[in-house]
């Protein structure tokens, strides 16, 4: 049996599980999903995500859909292999997860189309009140930070990777001052964005 990974490299909540793979140093199959030509929304995509929404994951008969799911079974099955993204007996994981699905990429999202989205096509762009929340949420990683390395403790975990995907796409926005005014986030930014398996993700939307 081979994995298998639906979706696209340039969908954020993909990127999130091709990163997780690459980490545990698993092989899997990408099967490219044309998003513009609407397969997400064919019945052979449908069967795999109901939602026609991106990725969907594929292992014999185990279908798997959300990437945060995705990643929380290939971090826990494959705990063994590659990197650790979860930490014996560290509860807080499961609160710096749900502060990064509820707090910082709704916040990242609506940035994200305010500076690229919006830019990319002509439209006017009106970003201050949006960069206020995000800022309201990298204050309190700033306070988190003084006291970890990482969010939710001292090891790299699926708290952090699970922002990787954002962050690739707002560092070359004015989002980066937002980051930089904050010494320990953006310590921990540089940090977390330096592993070969981002850098693989990467060279991947270059090949598509």
């Amino acid at each position: 049996m081979v994995m298998k990974v639906h979706g696209s490299v340039f969908s954020a909540p993909t990127m999130r599980v091709l990163i997780a793979l690459h980490e545990k140093d698993l092989e899997f199959k990408f099967v490219f999903v044309d998003l513009r030509a609407g397969k997400h929304r064919k019945e052979l995509f449908l069967a795999l995500n109901p939602f026609g929404q991106v990725p969907a994951f594929e292992y014999g008969d185990l279908k798997l859909f959300e990437s945060r799911a995705i990643t929380q079974y290939i971090a826990h099955v494959y705990e063994d292999k590659g990197t650790p993204l979860v930490c014996e007996g560290k509860a807080n994981i499961f609160s710096w997860m749900e502060v990064e699905a509820h707090q910082f990429d709704p916040a990242a999202s609506k940035l994200h189309w305010e500076l690229v989205y919006k830019s990319k096509i002509g439209m006017a762009t009106d970003a201050a009140d949006k960069e206020a929340n995000l800022a309201k949420v990298l204050d309190i990683y700033e306070a988190r930070l003084s006291q970890y390395k990482y969010l939710s403790c001292d090891c790299f975990t699926l708290a952090d990777l699970h922002h990787l995907s954002a962050l690739t796409s707002l560092m070359g926005t004015l989002v980066k001052k937002l980051l930089d005014a904050r010494p320990k986030v953006s310590a921990w930014v540089a940090d977390i964005m330096t592993p070969p398996a981002l850098a693989k993700v990467l060279a991947m939307r270059n090949q598509q």
